[in-house]
């Protein structure tokens, strides 16, 4: 039967979803589900969106062997189909008996000591995000009111679990921009985020190689896509509490060209950013030397600068940078994210 306690603790872990300090938090609502549902051992496992493997954000108690299988081998079992089709967490105590059958509660279960197991999993907006184990040595202790109790935290425990949630917030960039994640296995889209349109851009695609084989932290600049300018982000820097996982984040957002600048003066002043002469920016782009002297004046007069090394310093600390593929990225790269 439902509690006071009960809701007062269902309502902490509510409140555990405004956490900044995500990776404490997942803890502490374990600690909290500890106090509504007495439990032995608990976790809390992700789906990695990038990787499409799960990872481990939390435990209590289980040793590492069996959190590790909960998290990498128990999705390959049919009690995991069975805990993604049933709409109320399934426990080893409701199960007749089949789960003790299997090789995975012969294998890593019972060995580590416990008799009774709830799994439920965790959705999003209809999408999977992840699973919460909570174990006992006890037999028979997750029963259907635990399991409905439970059930009703799942949500709570999603928005925790929610890795896409976390990648959020590249500082220079919006919260409205458009963004996407890239990973081992491709592009991976986010909830509520349109992707960015320059993903579709092949040479973009290929600046983003080069950026994630150059070791670096982050990268902004501006790129174009048909008509429109967009101010660009790629940051490495992992969520919090996301470990093990190497994924770039891409946001983007409709700008213009600052200062007046044309694009081919954008190409310039990238160049002049990279330290290239002259004679280098016109072979590069395959114009006179006078022609690049005539688009560095005007670059000058439009930006107010007085020298080339005051533009340089310019295209740095705004961003108004295009880079090429094959154009000496590195010296674009943040190594480190402040």
């Amino acid at each position: 039967m439902l509690t006071h306690h009960h809701v007062a603790a269902a309502t902490r872990v509510g409140m555990l979803t405004r956490e900044r300090d995500t990776a404490s938090a997942c803890g502490e609502a374990l600690s909290v589900l500890g106090e509504a549902i007495p439990h032995d051992a608990a976790t809390l496992v992700a789906l990695d969106p990038a990787g499409g493997g799960h990872i481990q954000l939390a435990g209590l108690e289980y040793t590492a062997a069996t959190s590790e299988s909960l998290a990498a081998e128990f999705v390959g079992t049919p009690w995991y189909r069975n805990v993604i089709e049933q709409p109320l967490p399934p426990s080893i105590s409701a199960d007749a008996g089949q789960f003790r059958r299997g090789s995975f509660y012969e294998q890593y279960v019972r060995p580590a000591g416990y008799r009774d197991g709830v799994t439920g999993a965790l959705r999003r907006g209809g999408r999977y995000v992840g699973l919460v184990h909570l174990a006992s040595a006890s037999a028979g202790v997750f029963d259907t009111d635990a399991r409905q109790l439970l059930a009703a935290m799942l949500p709570a425990l999603a928005a925790l679990a929610d890795l896409t949630e976390r990648v959020r917030g590249l500082g220079a960039l919006p919260a409205e921009a458009s963004a996407a994640l890239i990973g081992p296995d491709g592009i991976v889209d986010l909830p509520d985020c349109e992707r960015p349109p320059m993903l579709a851009d092949e040479e973009f695609l290929r600046l983003v190689a080069e950026f994630a084989g150059s070791g670096g932290g982050s990268l902004m600049m501006v790129w174009r896509v048909g008509r429109d300018w967009y101010r660009v982000g790629l940051s490495r820097q992992p969520p919090a509490g996301w470990p093990g996982v190497d994924v770039l984040l891409v946001q983007a957002r409709v700008t213009r060209l600052p200062y007046g600048l044309s694009p081919r003066e954008l190409d310039v002043l990238t160049r002049i950013a990279m330290g290239q002469s002259n004679q280098a920016i016109a072979h590069g782009l395959f114009v006179s030397p006078r022609t690049v002297h005539t688009h560095i004046e005007h670059i000058l007069r439009k930006t107010g600068c007085s020298a080339r090394a005051e533009a340089a310093s310019l295209a740095m600390r705004e961003h108004l940078l295009r880079p090429t593929p094959g154009g000496a990225l590195a010296c674009f790269v943040r190594r480190h994210l402040a």
